[in-house]
């Protein structure tokens, strides 16, 4: 086995334990594996020991490991990085999720650009539960109002919300921000909205993020290692 193979099944076991300690099923919570920086041989290898979701956070690098897989078609693509509206076009025409729609002019311009040929692109509501000024996403306060004018958009689905909290190593820390995202989440249930997914929880933040309710955790370091920027 590879490294990545023997890291993906390292983190499926952390996945599974904080899911035991929670009372959940493993099988409620998605793995995406995030891919920025990396390679196209290493989204390969990941592919290779069963891994189908990828995310990226930036779009030309995304996309030109999209069309370049061989494997293309049968991975699914998540764009998870800021998204600026000269970007719009290229993730509506090739990703499969956003999960970082954080303003109205972002998903309007996705809802228009998604291709008529294509499935309703799935999206998800960044919400900034730190209130960092570094980070996206709406402040709390206007989820709800964005969530419901983007679930009326043609060419969109609104699957959750998404948030990156900021980092701490106290694990009841860790667990405020995203109590707070799933009790948003909750709310925005009860009004009517199809909502599903809860994307929040990293490499090392995992186990807070299933202990209240995440659906999906987006993976990048322990799967592939630290990323190189220079």
């Amino acid at each position: 086995m590879s490294a990545i193979a023997d890291n993906l099944q390292a983190v499926r076991n952390r996945i599974a334990q904080a899911a035991r300690a929670a009372g959940r099923p493993a099988d409620s919570i998605s793995l995406l594996a995030v891919s920025k920086t990396k390679p196209l041989a290493d989204v390969l290898a990941a592919a290779a020991a069963g891994q189908t979701d990828f995310g990226e956070n930036y779009v030309q690098e995304g996309v030109d490991k999209l069309l370049a897989s061989a494997a293309g078609n049968s991975l699914t693509w998540h764009f998870i990085g800021p998204l600026q509206s000269n970007k719009t076009r290229l993730v509506a025409e090739h990703f499969d999720w956003v999960h970082s729609v954080d303003r109205l002019k972002i998903a309007e311009r996705l809802s228009t650009q998604r291709p008529s040929t294509m499935p309703p692109l799935n999206v998800c509501v960044q919400v900034n539960v730190s209130g960092e000024a570094s980070k996206s996403g709406c402040a709390p306060a206007e989820a709800a109002a964005l969530c419901q004018a983007v679930a009326r958009l043609p060419g969109l689905r609104l699957r959750g919300l998404m948030a990156i909290p900021e980092p701490t190593d106290d694990i009841a820390a860790q667990r405020l921000p995203f109590r707070q995202l799933r009790g948003i989440f909750e709310q925005l249930q009860r009004t009517g909205l199809a909502l599903d997914t809860l994307s929040m929880g990293m490499s090392h933040d995992l186990e807070a993020a299933i202990a209240e309710g995440a659906t999906l955790v987006r993976i990048g370091t322990a799967i592939f290692g630290e990323r190189n920027y220079a």
